[in-house]
């Protein structure tokens, strides 16, 4: 078996923040990142699948076809987008690096041909990331 990781890069902005907390616990808990007039990162997000190496084409799964469904289910739908007002996973989940991993999981498990998803890992910035391996995980 090999494991194979792609990268894609989004830029999204968001916010913190939860409905059920008063504005004074919002603002204990998550600090500035409290403003719900948001702010932005440049996220960097890696998928790994794994998979056995076909041996025709010497490939786990058609690079083309990986590249594509990451633009079509994440990079297309999370992209200069406000999280918390524009993408619907995040109308009741607060868009933090560990929810973005998990919606991400979610939105590609199952979607790549000949290959098993085996790791989501989303870069907020260059030294805070989050791992997401799947539920059971």
């Amino acid at each position: 078996m090999i494991l194979l990781t792609r990268k894609a890069d989004f830029s999204a902005a968001h916010f913190y923040w939860n409905d059920s907390w008063t504005e004074a616990e919002n603002f204990r808990v998550f600090g500035k990142c409290a403003n719900r007039q948001g702010h932005g990162h440049n996220y960097t997000l890696e998928v790994t699948v794994e998979g056995e190496v076909d041996p025709v084409s010497g490939f786990v799964v058609d690079l083309k076809q990986l590249k594509d469904i990451l633009e079509q289910e994440v990079v297309s739908v999370y992209d200069h987008r406000h999280l918390n007002h524009e993408v619907p996973e995040f109308k009741t989940a607060v868009p933090t690096t560990e929810n973005i991993a998990i919606a991400i999981w979610h939105r590609l498990d199952g979607k790549v041909p000949n290959a098993k998803l085996h790791r989501v890992r989303v870069y907020e910035m260059p030294e805070l990331f989050a791992d997401f391996y799947g539920e059971g995980a």
